[in-house]
């Protein structure tokens, strides 16, 4: 495994942290406060995930496609409480493109890791090529990215610094671009990580009737040994790969040593492998839950006969299965019972990291203030407008839990007739409570779309007439505002119920129950929308607190 010094200082780490302070999820909790923890260690869509360990602290990182800002960086003591405390990309590569909502595209399946006092991650686009960024401080500034190789089709890979210095990539294949897949390759790289040096080598053929749709890679070297983790047999049936052969490029010996078994954990696969301080091997690795996204789990990973067995082995055949509930890691450091943030209370300029625009930011999606709000500015609808799946500033963040409840203090303001703000849960097909100025009233709407993706008309039920709050006189046109309470309670099932309060204590039910779908390649999200008609100027949103709880 990789190891090396933590360059970054205590007096650093501590300002980073203290930044993004702890905070205390009251829908999931890992960590059962006895010595043991529950999978999945985090119940939200950190999807295809890696991580490295340096000196007691690891680092993690995930997908997050055409999501902005992206490659979250997620930070724990104990591989069980984790915190994000960063992100690698302010903007998707190739800004211009990324510039408008991309789904499913952008960042695939990243590696993380770190080599004589730097942090690396690749990714694929499999549009673009393999990308690098690097930084000597995870908690700080990322370099600009790099085009490691262009190309259509590359994704997933990982970088591999052998004994004699030289640097190899492994790297799978999206059918859906190059129109093949289920093989692995690998090519060698400068010194400088940034270009290849060697024509790709065909390593690992996965169609050989077993292990189709292996992809994945990620690349390791103990014991004299060439290690490829890989996941194979697809996202929501498949197991958990090893490849193992004395040559860098082959030929690989496959062994399957995680599957479902008799668990109720399908597909466990890909992720990563991290040794602690106490000499033990772990194991982070995704679980697809539907609406839930790709939620992490954490299992136990023990070293026989030079192959990894990962999870619990009641048969002593090599291949493990997840575990439900297990100790915790031997670690040097101890850590504080905690979880990615969920609740804003939007009180400075700073936008808490667990939100994620659908495309790139730019500065007319809305700001940050000190005035105790964020403002969120209405997205321009296009002429040929059919359903949000085009608009670019939704602020999102994951499902955190399996049930959980959701309560936004909003105040709508608009000009023109049509301008909508207010709550939404998006994915493929999704649901919004909106309030919409309709003359000198405003109008409280629920609004569903099945199968955005395909183009489909929302559907929208008027729920209730609202006298604005408040109406001044503002350039050519007043403008009316209308302060409200909007919350969406997520049930088993990603059932969602949304409800509507005037005082912020008596809520009303509003609309029908709408169940929640997965987006392209992610889980649905929650949060906050604004759009205004085509050819109007923009109305907004001021979100006075977002706030997540049981």
């Amino acid at each position: 495994m990789v190891k090396g010094l933590f360059l970054c200082s205590m007096a650093i780490c501590l300002c980073a942290q203290s930044m993004h302070g702890q905070y205390k999820s009251e829908v999931w909790v890992a960590d059962n406060g006895d010595g043991t923890y529950k999978n999945p260690v985090l119940h939200a869509d950190y999807s295809d995930p890696d991580v490295c360990g340096v000196d007691g602290d690891f680092f993690m990182t995930a997908s997050s496609f055409n999501c902005a800002p992206g490659l979250p960086i997620l930070h724990s003591t104990d591989l069980v409480n984790w915190r994000i405390v960063n992100y690698a990309l302010k903007r998707v590569e190739p800004v211009e493109f990324y510039n408008k909502a991309q789904h499913g595209k952008g960042v695939w399946a990243p590696s993380i890791r770190f080599h004589e006092g730097i942090y690396y991650i690749y990714w694929g686009d499999p549009d673009f090529g393999i990308f690098m960024v690097k930084a000597e401080n995870p908690f700080g500034e990322w370099e600009k990215p790099v085009l490691v190789k262009a190309g259509k089709g590359m994704i997933d890979p990982c970088p591999l610094w052998d004994d004699d210095g030289k640097l190899y990539l492994a790297h799978a294949w999206a059918g859906s671009r190059a129109k093949f897949n289920s093989v692995l390759t690998v090519f060698e790289l400068n010194k400088e990580g940034t270009a290849p040096v060697s024509d790709p080598v065909l390593v690992f053929d996965g169609n050989d009737g077993v292990n189709h749709t292996i992809e994945g890679a990620k690349f390791y070297k103990r014991n004299g040994y060439y290690y490829i983790f890989a996941p194979a047999g697809g996202v929501v049936t498949g197991w958990q790969l090893v490849l193992r052969s004395k040559n860098v490029y082959g030929p690989y010996e496959p062994k399957i040593v995680m599957a479902q078994g008799n668990t109720d954990i399908n597909g466990p696969h890909q992720g990563g492998w991290v040794d602690t301080s106490g000499g033990e091997s772990w194991f982070l690795h995704f679980q697809d839950k539907g609406a839930y996204g790709r939620v992490l789990h954490l299992n136990p990973m023990e070293w026989v006969n030079d192959w990894p067995v990962i999870g619990n082995d009641p048969d002593g055949d090599g291949c493990g299965e997840p575990v439900a509930v297990h100790r915790k890691p031997v670690v040097s450091k101890s850590s504080p019972v905690e979880a990615p943030a969920e609740s804003d209370e939007f009180n400075t300029r700073h936008l808490g990291l667990q939100w994620e625009w659908h495309a790139n930011y730019q500065d007319m999606f809305g700001f940050t203030s000190d005035l105790g709000y964020m403002r969120l500015y209405g997205h321009v609808l296009s002429e040929d407008f059919k359903n949000f799946w085009e608009v670019p500033n939704l602020l999102l963040q994951k499902f955190p839990a399996e049930e959980f409840t959701a309560t936004a203090k909003l105040k709508v303001s608009a000009k023109d007739d049509g301008q909508q703000s207010g709550l939404i849960v998006m994915g493929w097909d999704y649901a919004c409570l909106g309030v919409e100025k309709q003359g000198e009233t405003f109008v409280l709407k629920q609004t569903i779309c099945k199968d955005a993706e395909q183009g489909n008309p929302e559907k929208s039920d008027v729920i209730a007439v609202l006298e604005p709050s408040g109406k001044f006189e503002a350039g050519l046109k007043p403008n009316y505002e209308r302060e409200i309470y909007l919350r969406v309670r997520v049930g088993k099932g990603a059932v969602c119920r949304f409800s509507y309060s005037l005082d912020g204590k008596n809520f009303t039910d509003a609309g029908d129950e709408f169940k929640a779908r997965q987006g392209k390649w992610i889980g649905a999200k929650v949060g906050l929308f604004s759009v205004a008609p085509y050819g109007k100027e923009r109305g907004w949103l001021d979100a006075d607190w977002f706030h997540v709880e049981k």
